[in-house]
């Protein structure tokens, strides 16, 4: 009791409200608790297909295809889509997940250094002589919060005929006017040919993932992409959640929007104060420590004042560059965010954080 929670990845605020929580309850009686299938055999419902249906509408794409988590979607779809002939070029701060299912494929792999736009280009040069060229990143970068720059990788895209595949689990119902990402939030959707996202963040909180794209794409996955075909379905309880979720972020924008506020809020009282913090206009607000003891330490004394926050050191993030990784909600007040500064500049002067 008394604490506020400022390390979730709840950023819409959604898995506590009452429409998203009637939605699933609703689902759980007239579906049952799951299907006891995967979705080739019995385990698709009218529910799965809305679903799909629904989160193609959202980011204005021709089809998606469901996922028990985006680790899976990830994993499931460099397999299937790339081979021998083909190469990836991938951002060397992808998530794990992007980075496991890139090592699943057969194609030459590019790691280009992070949000390098130079040595993006000279790798995409040098690939010229594959078949074909898939440049991946994810939207917003979990660790830092800083945003990849989706314009400059789609023109270089376009220019050495690449596709663009983005991971938005830090973007998907937030960044953008509408909460639609980073695509949205930069003006290249048109340019971006495959999203992965999750339904476990803002869009509800509970589990699942997601691919959306091009239709032949989403078709070639259902044929071949392991993971969604050897999964069981997404619960009826977690689809009802996710698809009330979309509704709500798809009848207005107004939480999106309150979200640029409170993170502006939180970033500019916290860099007055003397903190380091990564990143730019992202939720996502790392406050940069170095040490890693000292991450520790203050995540706990923060914790004994009401503010539950985690640390982060090595092997999670490189070495000397450990934080404390903020994370602020729509359902964050101002005096939930301003107590928590003062919280942090009461711990970062008795650590010696802060002078």
């Amino acid at each position: 009791a008394g604490i506020l929670n400022f390390c979730a990845n709840n950023y819409l605020g959604l898995s506590s409200h009452p429409e998203v929580i009637r939605a699933a309850v609703e689902a759980l009686e007239k579906f049952g608790a799951g299907l006891s299938s995967v979705r080739f055999i019995c385990g698709t419902q009218s529910i799965h297909k809305d679903l799909e249906e629904k989160i193609a509408h959202f980011h204005q794409r021709e089809d998606a295809i469901l996922y028990a988590s985006c680790f899976d979607a990830n994993a499931g779809i460099f397999e299937a889509l790339l081979t021998p002939e083909d190469a990836v070029l991938s951002d060397e701060l992808n998530h794990a997940s992007i980075i496991d299912g890139i090592r699943l494929c057969k194609a030459n792999k590019y790691r280009y250094k992070h949000m390098d736009m130079q040595d993006l280009e000279a790798k995409l040069q040098d690939a010229q002589k594959h078949r074909l060229r898939l440049v991946a990143t994810d939207g917003a970068f979990s660790m830092d919060g800083d945003i990849a720059p989706l314009r400059e990788i789609c023109q270089l895209a376009q220019k050495y005929d690449a596709l663009v595949f983005i991971d938005e689990c830090h973007a998907t119902g937030f960044l953008g006017p509408s909460g639609r990402g980073t695509d949205e939030l930069l003006g290249v959707m048109d340019k971006v040919t495959i999203i992965n996202s999750t339904l476990g963040k803002a869009l509800g909180g509970a589990a699942g993932g997601y691919t959306t794209g091009p239709k032949p794409l989403i078709d070639l996955l259902r044929q071949r992409s392991r993971p969604y075909l050897f999964s069981n379905s997404l619960p009826p309880a977690v689809v009802g959640c996710a698809s009330k979720a979309l509704d709500l972020l798809m009848e207005s924008n107004a939480i999106a929007q309150s979200m640029a506020a409170k993170t502006q809020r939180f970033r500019s009282k916290m860099t007055a104060a003397g903190f380091t913090i990564s990143g730019k206009d992202h939720p996502i607000c790392p406050v940069m420590l170095g040490d890693a003891r000292l991450a520790a330490v203050m995540a706990e004394d923060m914790l004994n004042r009401g503010i539950y926050v985690i640390g982060f050191s090595y092997p999670v993030v490189p070495k000397g560059k450990a934080r404390i990784r903020v994370q602020i909600s729509a359902v964050h007040s101002d005096e939930d965010i301003d107590c928590c500064v003062e919280a942090f500049t009461e711990v970062g002067r008795k650590h010696g954080a802060l002078p």
